[in-house]
């Protein structure tokens, strides 16, 4: 446990913290799938529209530092190509 004041303060932002980044990292999953669901299911239309809130999504992930810039290209790469097909 921690003894210090500011090793108290640390335990608290940290966990403030890590809580907003899974929900910015669920966030970008539910938006993922939702593409790649829409697109199997020959929805082709309403995936491009769904791709917008992904992107902005993976975007907004990449931005705060949940995930890579990297990882965040990688990932808008391969649900445009997927959705090319």
């Amino acid at each position: 446990m921690p003894i210090t004041k500011s090793a108290k303060k640390a335990i608290r932002q940290s966990s403030k913290r890590r809580k907003f980044n899974l929900n910015r990292l669920e966030g970008m999953r539910i938006a993922v799938k939702s593409v790649k669901k829409l697109k199997i299911n020959g929805k082709k239309e309403e995936a491009l529209k769904e791709l917008a809130l992904a992107y902005k999504a993976i975007d907004k992930a990449a931005k705060r530092g949940v995930i890579k810039k990297g990882a965040a290209d990688r990932k808008k790469s391969r649900l445009a190509k997927m959705l090319a097909r």
